[in-house]
């Protein structure tokens, strides 16, 4: 049976690796539509390869671009923010959620308002807005499919048991390049290194975040949202091989891992093809080869945003949505050369530890958090 399938943020390293699963299963999906920020001509190339209906990019100013590129087709094309909510209303029987940062936010939203399966990759949309989306998932009935390969193994781990059973879900981190760095190398650390992820081929902002740790903060509110067991059973353990992407412990003394290799499609194919499984090209694990596994505790003094994280998930209101536009804010200044690598964490503490908006109860209200957080952030980058 065929079914249909948008994928929001084509041209990225989940787009990619969406894209790639469906050309393993062709004849199995319809694809309605394909957006990007801009990239128009990777965009109008992908839309003619899987005869898409729409290409949407976010920039209007890249539209010329992208009607040139799908000239003497009948794909259709559209640029700007509401073109993108209007793609991910087309009520695709499974809409793929990966613009990053919080210009996916009302995207999401539009897809999840229209019933049907959303595979989210935008860690951002629950982060900042995680109670008015579950909300929403719950009044339209969506059902809503985790694609972080973290969060994706929890899904699996916790599939026909009781969250009432759970003794602890345990998140996985490689560490990131910079792991066994001291302070001060890590008050060096460049740009190209920070990009060098030892496990995971992923975009430049995600990359980053995994050297700051601030992915794992970011995954454990996530987490917390996706499944509530309480912030009191939810931990973080670096495992360096990134084998294991993460372990679910019952009260019975019994823990569930999910082990795969480090390729985003094995998570993006068990939701394509939930609640059944599909044949990818990934590579089947070699745990001989692997030898051993090895588990350290997080080191919070020099990696301190897994504890910001954790903080603002305590605090609740707009505070998760301050951290991840603090954080967005000082990942771009870091990969722009104007803040040093350990800057990232300092920027959002001190962006944190000023008054707070109050608790966003709509869409709207979290968007203007995240704008107000923005120019905050931006403050603390001025020299003093």
């Amino acid at each position: 049976m065929t079914r249909s399938i948008t994928i929001l943020g084509a041209t990225g390293s989940i787009g990619a690796s969406t894209l790639d699963l469906i050309r393993w299963e062709r004849d199995k999906w319809d694809v309605k539509a394909l957006t990007a920020n801009c990239s128009a001509k990777e965009l109008a190339a992908l839309a003619i390869e899987f005869d898409a209906e729409l290409a949407v990019v976010g920039d209007e100013t890249c539209l010329p671009d992208l009607r040139e590129g799908l000239s003497g087709t009948s794909i259709q094309s559209a640029g700007g923010s509401q073109a993108l909510c209007e793609a991910a209303a087309l009520g695709a029987d499974v809409t793929v959620a990966a613009i990053v940062g919080c210009a996916g936010l009302a995207p999401v939203m539009a897809a999840v308002e229209q019933g049907k399966t959303i595979a989210l990759a935008n860690k951002e949309a629950l982060v900042s807005a995680g109670d008015i989306l579950m909300d929403a998932v719950k009044r339209h009935s969506a059902t809503l499919l985790p694609t972080d390969s973290e969060h994706n193994a929890i899904f699996q781990c916790l599939e026909g048991n009781d969250l009432a059973d759970v003794r602890w879900i345990t998140l996985t981190a490689s560490g990131g390049p910079f792991r066994t760095w001291s302070h001060e190398q890590l008050a060096e650390a460049k740009r190209e290194q920070a990009l060098k992820h030892p496990n995971w081929d992923m975009g430049a902002k995600i990359t980053i975040d995994s050297a700051t740790m601030m992915n794992k903060g970011l995954e454990f509110i996530e987490a917390w949202h996706l499944f509530p067991v309480g912030l009191d059973r939810l931990r973080i353990v670096v495992h360096p091989q990134s084998v294991i992407h993460s372990m679910v412990e019952y009260r019975d003394g019994s823990t569930l891992a999910q082990l795969g290799p480090s390729d985003m499609r094995v998570p993006i194919a068990s939701c394509l093809a939930y609640p059944e499984r599909m044949d990818t090209a990934c590579r089947p694990l070699d745990l001989p080869t692997i030898g051993e596994l090895s588990f350290f505790a997080p080191d919070e003094d020099r990696f301190p945003a897994t504890k910001l994280a954790r903080e603002a998930a305590v605090a609740g209101g707009a505070a998760p949505a301050v951290l991840n536009a603090a954080n967005e804010v000082a990942v771009e200044a870091f990969l722009k050369g104007n803040a040093t690598f350990t800057q990232i964490s300092a920027i959002v503490a001190r962006t944190l530890d000023k008054e707070l908006p109050r608790a966003p109860t709509s869409l709207d209200e979290v968007l203007a958090v995240d704008a107000e957080a923005r120019q905050l952030a931006m403050t603390m980058l001025e020299p003093a």
